[in-house]
């Protein structure tokens, strides 16, 4: 599956965008992110190189938190759909550490139902882990 390139500024289609963030992390031992416990509708562990994930289980009761970490140089752009963009955002991801983007969309922005998550990473070398859940 070929992944679009997307501007590199959080937009969000409908209203509900509670917080936005970009931190420098230190690379965790084992992985980029750890796993999202019962909370976690998707968990990629790990991927180099561009890619995505599709999943079917999102429920629009509930605020969504859809979180990427990377290192390796460069940078990552995501980008969250369901029909229409949600969300999309870049994250710096430095060589030897992580980089941390995060995207919190309140209860009823994601609908219930289908969404995919595409990420873009600048050079072939990066990698990157991501996370969907929604906290109750």
């Amino acid at each position: 599956m070929r992944v679009r390139k997307t501007m590199a500024v959080a937009v969000l289609a409908a209203s509900g965008l509670a917080a936005v963030s970009v931190t420098p992390a230190a690379a965790a031992t084992g992985g980029l992110l750890p796993h999202p416990g019962p909370e976690g509708l998707v968990w990629v562990e790990e991927m180099t190189g561009d890619g995505g994930v599709a999943s079917g289980g999102a429920w629009e009761g509930l605020p969504t938190v859809l979180t990427v970490a990377c290192e390796g140089g460069g940078s990552a752009q995501v980008t969250m759909r369901q029909q229409a963009q949600i969300a999309a955002f870049t994250v710096d991801c430095p060589a030897g550490s992580a980089g941390v983007g995060s995207v919190t969309m309140d209860a009823g922005v994601v609908k219930a139902g289908s969404f995919t998550v595409e990420v873009d990473v600048s050079s072939g070398d990066v990698r990157w882990a991501l996370t969907v859940t929604q906290p109750e």
